[in-house]
């Protein structure tokens, strides 16, 4: 199983740190990654493994969510099945 992670917003030290660091913690591999920066502003796009996640997956989502308010980010992280479908229509 994997997630699709985006997050957006004005750039400062340490977004992929932090982000990376949560990925960490609860045990999802980081399998690909692209970011940029736009006119002051961080784009990032991470594929990660959360086959080995240890917590619910829902709650994974919520604490990625609460990173990114915590850093005026959007953070927004998709099940590759929920990915998967919205773009097989």
């Amino acid at each position: 199983m994997r997630a699709i992670i985006t997050v957006v917003g004005k750039d400062a030290v340490g977004i992929t740190a932090a982000v990376s660091s949560l990925c960490a913690e609860v045990n999802a591999n980081i399998l690909d990654i692209t970011q940029k920066v736009l006119d002051n502003m961080f784009v990032m796009i991470m594929l990660a493994d959360i086959s080995g996640l240890n917590i619910k997956f829902t709650d994974f989502v919520d604490r990625m969510d609460a990173l990114g308010k915590s850093r005026g980010l959007k953070i927004h992280t998709m099940h590759e099945d929920i990915f998967n479908a919205m773009h097989s229509i």
